[in-house]
């Protein structure tokens, strides 16, 4: 009898076959990192990449930011052909880059153009940490200074998406300079009277951090994004305390008084929009 059980635990005791497993194809299902919920990829796009279990936000590319946001048809890009170059020589810089250009089709770690938003005009700036984890070299901070002089010029309002690792040090002071130069253009958005609204997602640190990506008249967050400027173990061993579980992310910046709001994803185009109709001058 026992014989006869351990016959039929073995004919259903399978291992699929490799053939099995490659029917099934790559990139299919996505397993969300927040509560482990297999989902079809497809669908989690369609949700705007928001985990519909846990509310978990994935991330997005720069143009399906971008896509999210626009009205159809009416985004326009601008200076995507710039690329960085190697001004200090620093050793396979040049090839790291080229490799994340045929990785993500990206010329460099940001995207900016302008377009409608609900009707409203806007000239608009997104980050990709894909790129270089969304460092900031010479080419980030000229692209953002051009999108800005571009929102001065055609007084349309600046939006800004960040997400970064913060400097860029293959180009050293270079990079750091573009900290100032970035904050200089949105001071004179600000003299002459225009909008300025910064969106952080998830991560924005560093020099991004503590430069233009706070200097919004509005300052935005997405759900759980981890924003500061140095890193946790760093701060814990100057100041010699622990530091609380939700320290640096969305929520705790929010209640400290550094954010306005934090807003999911799915209401992020319609919170713009009430914005933008608010400080619309015909």
């Amino acid at each position: 009898m026992l014989k006869d059980f351990l016959k039929k635990k073995k004919r259903y005791a399978t291992i699929p076959s490799e053939r099995a497993k490659q029917e099934v194809p790559e990139g299919l299902m996505t397993k969300c990192p927040a509560c482990r919920t297999i989902m079809y990829t497809k669908e989690l796009k369609k949700n705007l990449y928001v985990c519909d279990t846990c509310g978990h936000h994935h991330r997005m590319t720069a143009y399906e930011r971008m896509d999210s946001l626009f009205d159809t048809g009416t985004f326009v890009e601008l200076d995507k052909g710039m690329i960085s170059k190697n001004p200090l020589d620093f050793p396979t810089y040049e090839e790291k880059l080229e490799s994340d250009r045929q990785k993500t089709d990206l010329n460099e770690a940001i995207v900016t153009g302008e377009g409608l938003i609900n009707g409203f005009g806007a000239v608009v700036a997104v980050m990709d940490s894909r790129f270089r984890m969304g460092s900031m070299g010479s080419v980030v901070g000229e692209k953002i200074t051009r999108a800005v002089e571009q929102a001065i010029e055609k007084n349309m309002p600046f939006i800004l998406f960040s997400a970064s690792g913060g400097a860029r040090m293959q180009e050293g002071v270079l990079s750091l300079m573009q900290m100032a130069k970035t904050s200089a253009a949105l001071q004179k958005l600000n003299h002459q009277g225009g909008l300025f609204i910064s969106i952080m997602t998830h991560p924005t640190t560093g020099g991004v951090s503590a430069s233009f990506a706070s200097l919004g008249d509005y300052n935005f967050a997405e759900p759980k994004a981890l924003i500061g400027f140095a890193g946790r173990r760093i701060i814990e061993q100057t100041i010699r305390q622990d530091l609380p579980d939700d320290f640096q992310t969305a929520e705790f910046l929010l209640k400290h008084g550094q954010l306005d709001r934090v807003i999911p994803r799915l209401e992020m185009k319609e919170t713009l929009t009430k914005i933008l109709d608010m400080h619309h001058v015909s």
